[in-house]
């Protein structure tokens, strides 16, 4: 609209009923609507309007829209405030409903009602005369005093208000820009002001009344707060005025409020928390920052929820060891002594644990290493950083990564969110309490990924320790040192593991544990902690050696102990069934008369026939202590053997020969299966066989192929075209586990051989080695696991690549000295070694060339 031009209102309005509130000229209101009629007004008319007059409607205060539409409208109110609908949301929770954002225009009286369904339209007049706002010196002449004395107060209202403000800044501007004859609708709207005063204002129509009416309510407003600034001090803050107020009510002996003492108390922990701050001894950064967010919370109320947040904040940083230590325990011969009781073998990683020991004897300032145990499950990872704490002296403390994949739980989360917290390493330090613990990050073989980052390339910087001396955490957003930090980290594996991250760390292999090894772990720990577990003594149970090589060749098949420690458990459970019950039989009064103590003997010698546990327990005498676990009873505990010790029987044809393989659960025996048939020349492999697998035996066939006529090799119709009209089927049992790798090269070729020749592989003999198309032998990984396997498994001849003997050397004296291992560097020297009476060749005949 032009300036000077008359504003108009239409002669015919929609009427929006309400009682909430009261919309004054050149005031802004919202105001809900759901009542019937109300709630057809704004779909009929805001919602489906598309001009600028379908969106001016009459608002009627002090009149309730009835709350059904059968009910007859109440008397309207005379005057009313013609509204610009400026914003329409709509929800239905808890119930349909909309919300108004209506600005007031100007008056205007109803003079006739023309209808009321679906929504009440009135004939009306318009009272204001818009145009006349627009001259302002005219205005001014006309109301004279009236309107310097009301323009005086509104001046010296504002500015006793904080300026510094935006929105009272913004007002005070408006008071010289707008004219006179809007101040006292707008004033009236923004003071304090009941709904019965705001509707008397919109009630007077004259200018005169209007400037009358509301000086007064200015007057009251002006007095009062000049009254609340007399109670106060000027130039304090609140925390000091409430100090110096609340000794004036104790004088006066005024009894204080509950909410007053909740004040005093977290006034006072403010207080105690900033001086612990000042005390602490963290960083000159971390104290800057602190010191910041001290003075942000003393003048923040309490009511809000950023009040909480940084106070928590404070707290952690309060809690965090910055320069807290422990003092190392650096005797390398009482910790040689005490590495050697809690842990059997780990040779390497004793060796290692004290030769830090030795370093840190002579340089104080040693940076913490960062070491990566790796090996099978039930080794003893996990516990031998618990004794490797312990014998430093140092607080240890343990985090699980299995399965992390959000990059917060390194990190922490940034303050911005709702429920933030600082990551495992923060928090960590803050339980231990000291900067110095050694943390175990359990299972880093086993961290995932997702949308919420990659936690692996967060532990970058953590086990970086040219980076980890100032780490920062995303909660903290200040450095922490983490130097001093001892971190080992565990798995099974390092294939799954980032290159970039398996880089930072100080790998240590940690193999199986030998048949003799697990005999001493098991009687030197295994055996007394469930003997303390279950209320035993060894006066009531003994487990003989020999016991304990059966549970381990014949009940378990494993790399570590966790399996012989459950079977254990079981033997002691089944024993302290027999001597309660004993016990029991002994208090009985009635008992019967002892009988000879030769029946109810447990261990059974060999001219005797056997009696099992279960047996026993029917007799009425108790048992004779201690009782000995023996072959006999070990079947009656633990059922039938699970293992047997000859693989021969699974040799008994031709096409199976044994290879070996690594996993990460330790080394296994494999088994490989050959047939052929008739058929058109195709290979057949079976057994989830991965991509490297697949292409070693097609390497194996066609080595086969080209060197049949040699070993005189051919199919069932006597070609020497092994393919010619026949197919052959590679199949390697487990078929439900997947396989790959090289190394089962020589075994392939093996048992193809095995299946054309139709001679048998000898059955002692195991073999892994990956090959070539000129029939060369290359060497593998993983040479202890898988002889160890082979051991377990009862095998006596190992085949391994030339190149691999070094590796011997990691495999202990007594499993070298059961086996016989073949260094073969090409497959004639497999296949001699893996046949009775070698595997023949026939012999090349030289052809004499004529030089006539």
């Amino acid at each position: 609209m032009a300036a000077g031009s008359a504003i108009q209102i239409p002669s015919r309005l929609p009427l929006l009923l309400t009682h909430e509130g009261v919309l004054l000229p050149g005031s802004t209101m919202r105001t809900s609507v759901d009542s019937p009629r109300n709630m057809q007004l704004v779909r009929s008319r805001l919602l489906k309007g598309t001009s600028l007059r379908s969106t001016i409607i009459g608002v009627i205060p002090n009149t309730s829209d009835p709350t059904s539409d059968c009910d007859d409208l109440p008397s309207l109110h005379r005057i009313g405030t013609a509204a610009l609908a400026v914003q329409v949301v709509g929800s239905n929770w808890p119930k349909p409903h909309y919300t108004l954002l209506v600005t007031g225009l100007c008056r205007f009286q109803i003079l006739q009602l023309l209808k009321e369904k679906p929504y009440p339209v009135a004939e009306v007049e318009q009272l204001d005369r818009l145009e006349q706002f627009t001259n302002q010196h005219k205005s001014e002449e006309e109301l004279g005093e009236l309107s310097e004395q009301f323009y005086k107060y509104a001046v010296q209202l504002v500015e006793m208000l904080d300026m510094s403000v935006p929105a009272v800044a913004k007002l005070r501007r408006l008071l010289d820009n707008l004219p006179r004859e809007a101040l006292p609708d707008i004033l009236t709207s923004i003071i304090r002001t009941s709904n019965q005063e705001k509707l008397q204002i919109l009630d007077a129509v004259r200018l005169e009344e209007r400037f009358k009416m509301t000086i007064p309510l200015l007057v009251r407003q002006i007095e009062g707060l000049k009254l609340l600034q007399k109670t106060r001090k000027p130039k304090q803050d609140d925390d000091k005025r409430v100090v110096a107020i609340r000794p004036n009510r104790r004088i006066n002996h005024i009894p204080s409020t509950t909410e007053d003492e909740e004040e005093e108390e977290d006034h006072d922990d403010v207080v105690m928390l900033e001086k612990k701050i000042r005390t602490s001894s963290m960083s000159e950064q971390a104290l800057k920052v602190c010191l910041k967010e001290i003075k942000r919370l003393k003048k923040m109320p309490q009511s809000m929820p950023e009040y909480a947040l940084t106070r928590n904040y404070l707290e952690l940083m309060v809690e965090l060891p910055w320069n807290k230590s422990t003092k190392d325990r650096l005797e390398i011969r009482a910790a040689r002594i005490l590495l050697d009781n809690d842990h059997y073998a780990m040779e390497k990683l004793k060796k290692r644990v004290l030769e830090y020991l030795a370093v840190r004897q002579l340089k104080n300032n040693l940076k913490g290493p960062i070491l990566c145990f790796v090996g099978p499950p039930g080794v003893g990872k996990t516990s031998v950083g618990r004794s490797i704490a312990k014998t430093l002296g140092r607080e240890f403390h343990r985090i699980a990564l299995g399965g992390v994949c959000d990059q917060s739980d390194i990190r922490g989360h940034r303050r911005t969110y709702v429920g933030s917290m600082p990551g495992r390493i923060i928090n960590g330090l803050k339980t231990v309490g000291v900067n110095n613990p050694v943390f175990l990050l359990d299972e880093v073989d086993k961290l995932g990924k997702s949308l919420q980052g990659d936690p692996a390339a967060a532990l970058l910087e953590v086990l970086d320790p040219e980076q980890n001396h100032s780490f920062t955490d995303h909660y903290l957003n200040v450095a922490f040192d983490l130097s001093q930090v001892l971190f080992i980290a565990t798995a099974n594996t390092t294939a799954t593991i980032p290159p970039a991250l398996l880089d930072r760390m100080e790998i240590i292999q940690v193999p199986g544990y030998t048949q003799e090894e697990k005999i001493e772990i098991a009687h030197r720990h295994l055996i007394p902690k469930q003997l303390e577990q279950h209320g035993l003594t060894p006066q009531q149970i003994q487990i003989p050696q020999v016991t304990t090589l059966d549970i381990i060749t014949r009940y378990t098949r494993e790399a570590g102990v966790r399996s012989l420690d459950r079977k254990l458990g079981a033997i002691c459970r089944a024993v302290a069934v027999k001597v309660a019950e004993g016990q029991h039989k002994e208090t009985k009064p009635d008992r019967a008369e002892v009988g000879d103590g030769e029946d109810c003997r447990e261990h059974v010698t060999e001219d005797t026939k056997p009696e099992s546990i279960s047996e026993t327990a029917d007799l009425a005498l108790p048992p004779e202590m201690p009782i000995l676990i023996d072959f006999h009873a070990l079947k009656d505990i633990l059922g039938p053997p699970m293992y047997e010790m000859e693989v021969s029987e699974r040799l008994s044809q031709p096409g199976v020969a044994i290879g070996l393989a690594w996993t990460p659960l330790g080394g296994e025996i494999m088994f490989v299966e050959a047939s052929r048939m008739e058929g058109e020349g195709q290979l057949t492999l079976t057994g989830q066989l991965g991509d490297v697998m697949k292409e070693s035996a097609h390497l194996a066939i066609s080595w086969l192929r080209s060197n049949a006529k040699r070993y005189q090799l051919t199919n069932a119709s006597g070609s020497f075209d092994l393919l010619d009209n026949t197919d052959i089927h590679l199949h390697f049992p487990a078929g439900a586990v997947t396989k790959d790798g090289p190394s089962a090269g020589v075994t392939i070729v093996t048992c193809l051989a095995s299946l054309f020749s139709g001679r048998l592989v000898c059955s002692d003999v195991a073999m892994t080695g990956e090959i070539t198309l000129r029939g060369l032998v290359l060497p593998v990984g993983g040479i202890k696991d898988k002889v160890l396997a082979a051991h377990r498994a009862g095998l006596k001849r190992v085949i391994i690549p030339q190149r691999n003997e070094k590796d011997l050397e990691e495999i202990a004296v007594n499993v070298r000295q059961d086996l016989r291992f073949v260094l073969a560097s090409c497959l004639d020297e497999v296949l001699n070694a893996a046949f009775d009476g070698g595997f023949a060749v026939k012999p090349r005949v030289e052809r004499l060339n004529s030089k006539l």
